[in-house]
């Protein structure tokens, strides 16, 4: 099993896929496209850089004409399916981006779509012509194979991971929300995720028009509802007034009649854990939707502080209620986040408001 998700394109894997090429293209080189691959720069590449890699370097081998080298990918699609595949979609974007194979291209990003998935790959035809390619995927939202929409919303997700931003939704999302509005209230659980991101996405750059579209769309189903909350998870989780206030978090300031947080040991190294015990009583007349978190203020290599949240609970109660619980976190590095010593404040907080707080001190 691979380690790490780029060892996926591992000497088996291509040798593999170098067979089944052959079979359908007899004239491929395996032993020259493997080596080809497998340069220089090869250790160092992320798993997106890898696949592009692949791609690039399988259009050398392929026949010239870009035509002919896509029907013979068409031809592998059914044997060549799953995240691996990526680089099927990234031969499209390295080589149909030419005027003259725009609906060619479109066809070969609706075909691989489902046997891997053509979400990144459709970004630089957006950022060529945004309102071509938008009409495309106006067109795919549209289609009866869930995965042709799901590509619809995905594709012009203004922040998708691992891909390149689309700077003119940041800026204007409103082609997007238009062709979302298809899709509020799909069948598909798979597209209805996609819809939430894209949303989710949006709400950083532009949190009032996710909340005001959001307020139009609760109560329409029970699917848009889905959507609207779980795109709005990052308003929530910064406790967005208005967010709060549509969930249904609003809480009496006196609804909190005890809190107390605090942590074992109080002192550790860097890489070893602690337990963070944790009370909370309330009482609420109405039916409250109560998130309970700890947050800490990590400190910085320049000695500053940075607040991250962990999600506790996150339920709807009404009358009294009581949460007593130990949460087990450990200071390790990780790629995304580096400890360093000195005091770290953690509170507790009830729907976005400090209730408690200790220190850990961190060597």
């Amino acid at each position: 099993m691979a380690t790490n998700l780029k060892d996926i394109y591992s000497n088996e894997f291509l040798t593999t896929f170098s067979q089944k090429v052959t079979k359908i293209y007899p004239h491929f080189a395996n032993e020259q496209f493997i080596l080809a691959v497998l340069d220089e720069t090869w250790e160092d590449l992320s798993v997106r850089a890898r696949a592009k890699h692949i791609a690039t370097t399988l259009g050398l081998f392929l026949p010239a004409k870009y035509d002919e080298a896509l029907d013979i990918l068409f031809q592998l699609t059914e044997t060549c399916q799953g995240f691996a595949y990526l680089f099927f979609p990234d031969f499209v974007t390295i080589y149909g981006k030419n005027e003259t194979d725009w609906e060619l291209s479109m066809t070969a990003l609706e075909t691989f779509t489902s046997a891997s998935s053509s979400e990144f790959a459709i970004r630089p035809f957006l950022l060529m012509d945004s309102k071509r390619t938008m009409k495309q995927l106006t067109q795919w939202a549209l289609h009866p194979n869930e995965h042709l929409r799901r590509l619809a919303s995905e594709g012009c997700r203004p922040r998708l991971p691992w891909a390149e931003a689309l700077p003119m939704f940041k800026e204007n999302p409103q082609p997007v929300l238009d062709l979302l509005e298809l899709l509020k209230d799909d069948s598909s659980l798979y597209v209805r995720k996609s819809v939430a991101n894209n949303l989710n996405d949006i709400s950083k750059d532009h949190p009032e028009l996710v909340l005001n579209l959001a307020e139009n769309w609760l109560g329409t189903n029970e699917k848009t509802n889905w959507i609207v909350r779980r795109a709005c998870r990052t308003l929530i989780k910064d406790t967005h007034p208005q967010a709060m206030r549509l969930f249904g978090y609003a809480l009496d300031e006196q609804a909190v009649s005890k809190a107390a947080i605090g942590t074992t040991p109080t002192t550790i190294t860097i890489g070893e854990t602690c337990e963070l015990d944790y009370t909370v009583h309330l009482s609420t007349k109405q039916a409250t939707q109560v998130r309970i978190e700890y947050g800490i203020d990590f400190v910085k290599a320049n000695g500053k502080t940075s607040r991250k949240k962990f999600l506790l609970s996150d339920k709807k109660i009404q009358g009294e209620y009581c949460w007593t619980g130990t949460r087990t976190h450990k200071c390790a590095n990780l790629t995304t986040r580096r400890h360093y010593p000195g005091k770290h404040v953690i509170v507790l907080l009830v729907n976005g408001v400090k209730v408690a707080q200790t220190a850990l001190e961190l060597r």
